[in-house]
Protein backbone atom coordinates (compact mmCIF):
# COMPACT_ATOMS: atom_id res chain seq x y z
CA UNK A 1 0.00 0.00 0.00
CA UNK A 2 2.73 2.92 0.61
CA UNK A 3 4.28 2.03 -2.88
CA UNK A 4 1.00 3.09 -4.26
CA UNK A 5 0.64 5.86 -2.40
CA UNK A 6 4.41 7.33 -3.29
CA UNK A 7 3.31 6.17 -7.03
CA UNK A 8 0.90 8.75 -6.49
CA UNK A 9 2.37 11.15 -4.63
CA UNK A 10 4.80 11.01 -7.48
CA UNK A 11 2.19 11.38 -10.16
CA UNK A 12 0.41 14.19 -8.47
CA UNK A 13 4.11 15.90 -8.25
CA UNK A 14 4.16 15.36 -12.31
CA UNK A 15 0.41 16.66 -12.60
CA UNK A 16 1.33 19.79 -10.66
CA UNK A 17 4.60 19.99 -12.55
CA UNK A 18 2.54 20.14 -15.83
CA UNK A 19 -0.11 22.69 -14.09
CA UNK A 20 2.43 25.02 -13.60
CA UNK A 21 4.00 24.86 -16.90
CA UNK A 22 0.76 25.30 -18.35
CA UNK A 23 -0.01 28.28 -16.68
CA UNK A 24 3.36 29.95 -16.95
CA UNK A 25 2.92 29.30 -20.79
CA UNK A 26 -0.81 31.25 -20.28
CA UNK A 27 0.89 34.07 -18.07
CA UNK A 28 3.59 34.88 -20.69
CA UNK A 29 1.33 34.42 -23.97
CA UNK A 30 -0.82 37.10 -21.97
CA UNK A 31 2.28 39.56 -21.33
CA UNK A 32 3.29 39.09 -25.36
CA UNK A 33 -0.16 39.87 -26.07
CA UNK A 34 -1.15 42.66 -23.77
CA UNK A 35 -4.21 40.60 -23.07
CA UNK A 36 -5.27 37.61 -21.72
CA UNK A 37 -4.67 34.76 -23.52
CA UNK A 38 -5.76 31.59 -22.25
CA UNK A 39 -4.58 28.36 -23.43
CA UNK A 40 -7.31 25.95 -23.72
CA UNK A 41 -6.31 22.21 -23.49
CA UNK A 42 -7.71 21.49 -26.93
CA UNK A 43 -5.36 24.04 -28.40
CA UNK A 44 -2.31 22.60 -26.76
CA UNK A 45 -3.10 19.30 -27.58
CA UNK A 46 -3.43 20.03 -31.24
CA UNK A 47 -0.28 22.09 -30.98
CA UNK A 48 1.52 19.39 -29.44
CA UNK A 49 0.11 16.35 -31.80
CA UNK A 50 -2.29 17.22 -34.23
CA UNK A 51 -3.21 13.73 -34.71
CA UNK A 52 -3.71 12.19 -31.95
CA UNK A 53 -6.99 14.46 -30.87
CA UNK A 54 -8.82 13.22 -33.87
CA UNK A 55 -7.42 9.49 -33.27
CA UNK A 56 -8.67 10.34 -29.77
CA UNK A 57 -12.07 11.05 -31.10
CA UNK A 58 -12.47 8.84 -33.36
CA UNK A 59 -11.38 5.70 -30.50
CA UNK A 60 -14.21 7.12 -27.83
CA UNK A 61 -16.74 7.95 -30.26
CA UNK A 62 -16.91 4.48 -32.19
CA UNK A 63 -15.81 1.91 -29.40
CA UNK A 64 -17.34 3.81 -26.17
CA UNK A 65 -20.38 5.71 -26.91
CA UNK A 66 -20.53 9.73 -29.34
CA UNK A 67 -22.35 11.04 -26.24
CA UNK A 68 -19.08 10.86 -24.17
CA UNK A 69 -17.10 12.68 -26.76
CA UNK A 70 -19.65 15.79 -27.83
CA UNK A 71 -20.82 17.09 -24.67
CA UNK A 72 -18.30 15.61 -22.06
CA UNK A 73 -14.90 15.78 -23.88
CA UNK A 74 -15.31 19.09 -25.89
CA UNK A 75 -16.43 20.61 -22.48
CA UNK A 76 -12.89 19.44 -21.13
CA UNK A 77 -11.25 20.51 -24.15
CA UNK A 78 -12.33 24.11 -23.84
CA UNK A 79 -10.68 24.30 -20.16
CA UNK A 80 -7.56 26.22 -19.28
CA UNK A 81 -4.57 23.40 -19.83
CA UNK A 82 -3.49 24.68 -16.21
CA UNK A 83 -7.01 23.61 -15.03
CA UNK A 84 -7.22 20.64 -16.15
CA UNK A 85 -3.88 19.22 -14.56
CA UNK A 86 -4.25 21.04 -11.58
CA UNK A 87 -7.31 19.10 -10.32
CA UNK A 88 -5.77 15.83 -10.56
CA UNK A 89 -2.82 16.91 -9.22
CA UNK A 90 -4.59 18.04 -5.96
CA UNK A 91 -6.73 14.91 -5.43
CA UNK A 92 -3.85 13.03 -5.53
CA UNK A 93 -1.34 15.34 -3.54
CA UNK A 94 -4.22 15.32 -1.01
CA UNK A 95 -4.92 11.58 -0.70
CA UNK A 96 -1.69 9.78 -1.71
CA UNK A 97 0.67 12.20 0.92
CA UNK A 98 2.93 10.91 3.08
CA UNK A 99 1.75 10.03 6.77
CA UNK A 100 3.85 12.08 9.17
CA UNK A 101 3.50 8.96 11.84
CA UNK A 102 3.10 5.21 11.22
CA UNK A 103 0.37 5.00 13.72
CA UNK A 104 -2.89 4.69 11.82
CA UNK A 105 -4.83 7.08 12.80
CA UNK A 106 -8.64 6.35 14.59
CA UNK A 107 -11.88 8.08 15.00
CA UNK A 108 -12.54 6.00 18.47
CA UNK A 109 -11.27 6.71 21.66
Amino acid sequence: MAKIRMVGFLLGLVFLGLALLAAGAEALASLQADDWQPRILGQVWYDLDRGSINLMQAVVQRDLHPSIWDPGMIALLQWPAWLVAIIPAAVLLFFCRPRTSNRRRSFSK
